[in-house]
């Protein structure tokens, strides 16, 4: 193999080009943006920066944030004292320190726009403004709005959650989370270097009412977003119905990241799944006896074993977590009240912060663990109620 083509910029694309070109591989990347602002809370778990420490080990200025306010409808919020900091970049910054680390390795980096994508017998042609690229293999990293109809995941309206949101120039230390009555989705509040990343994240609402919701919540806490940016974006999200048929890769070509729809279907976090599936897709070209016609089998199976399934299982509860209701309550709301009153309920929080707890796991562990008090056996109950059993072939071991 001559050379591989990595389409996108952001932490999957950047990280796989740095892998690719550390192993010697000629790896072109191609991002017509490159470093930009992307709207979201930035945050690294420590599930993320504990398999990758450059992450936290940098000069790139961030927010090392060790509590969080979580707060529901008719629940006052609960502070959560974070076992394991979460690290919040701007996105900006996040993605220069990895476009940097991939020119470092020899990635050559092009700022340029792909207008299209032509299958050879080997490889592709890529169609830019300013003339052709050739490439053995291909990359795809170009994101939750991928141009490029025919390589990566290929979703339907009911698989997306729109987020927007402010950045808003003041600061706290805290991070505030805000579940809603009746939405599929929550309001963030997070705290960057220089300002706040103030949004909202649903389906099943306009982009209007969701704005509506999160002016409402600002006023409510003092924040001045009529100073701030507004900003809009689609997340992918998944069905549960459609995380099998996913299209991941195909001959010549594996996607990565949001173009891959490599999302939790839960809390809305893709950096570290960006970040990883970069890391394996880089890893199964670079492998002795890479195959171009088995490689796209290969990854799959590998990014299953290591997080699809979890995220598969996860999207089959994620709107009874949200939507559900007990004792004329919002299952949220039912979470923070007895987060306050039980440890051990309050303890998994903490890892469901840090990324620690999967999801294939979490129905067995609250069996073990939440069957003490009457609150405990409350909320293992809820639980239960809603987390279905693992189908069988699907592992479930904690990450």
């Amino acid at each position: 193999m001559k050379r591989v083509a990595v389409l996108g910029g952001g932490p999957a694309g950047a990280m796989a080009a740095e892998r690719l070109a550390a192993s010697g591989l000629q790896t072109i990347l191609i991002d017509e943006k490159l470093a930009w602002e992307k709207p979201c809370g930035g945050g690294i778990t420590y599930k993320a920066y504990e398999k990758y420490p450059f992450l936290f080990e940098n000069q790139v200025e961030k927010r090392i944030v060790t509590e969080s306010y979580i707060g529901a409808h008719k629940a006052s919020s609960v502070k959560l004292n974070l076992n394991q900091p979460l690290l919040i970049f701007s996105r900006r910054e996040l993605n220069q320190l990895m476009l940097d680390r991939a020119e470092k390795a020899g990635a050559q980096i092009e700022k340029e726009r792909v207008t299209g994508i032509v299958e050879r017998e080997k490889g592709w042609t890529l169609n830019t403004k300013c003339g052709k690229i050739d490439a053995d293999y291909m990359i795809v990293a170009t994101g939750a709005r991928n141009p490029l109809r025919d390589v990566g995941t290929a979703w339907t309206p009911e698989d997306t959650m729109v987020a927007l949101g402010y950045y808003i120039p003041s600061s706290q230390e805290h991070i505030d989370i805000q579940f809603l009555d009746r939405l599929e989705g929550y309001i963030w509040i997070f705290p960057r270097a220089g300002h706040l990343s103030a949004g909202i994240c649903g389906r099943g609402e306009t982009a209007q009412q969701l704005r509506l919701r999160l002016e409402r919540y600002l006023d409510e806490k003092g924040i001045n977003w009529k100073q701030g940016q507004l900003y809009a974006h689609m997340l992918p999200s998944l069905s549960r119905k459609n995380w099998r048929t996913n299209r991941v890769s195909g001959k010549g070509w594996m996607a990565v990241g949001d173009a891959a729809g490599l999302v939790d279907p839960i809390t809305g976090e893709g950096i570290y799944y960006a970040v990883r599936s970069g890391d394996m897709a880089s890893r199964v070209i670079t492998e002795e006896g890479f195959n171009p016609m088995t490689a796209a089998g290969v990854y799959r199976g590998r990014i299953e074993d290591d997080f699809l399934l979890d995220l598969e299982f996860g999207a089959s509860f994620a709107q009874k977590l949200y939507l559900g209701r007990f004792l004329f309550k919002s299952i949220p709301s039912c979470i923070v009240e007895y987060m306050k009153r039980s440890p051990r309920l309050y303890e998994l929080m903490q890892d469901i912060f840090s990324g620690t707890q999967d999801y294939l796991s979490l129905r067995n562990r609250l069996f073990r663990n939440l069957n003490g008090t009457l609150n405990e056996t409350l909320v293992n109950f809820i639980f239960q109620r809603i987390i279905p059993e693992p189908p069988v072939g699907m592992r479930a071991t904690a990450r």
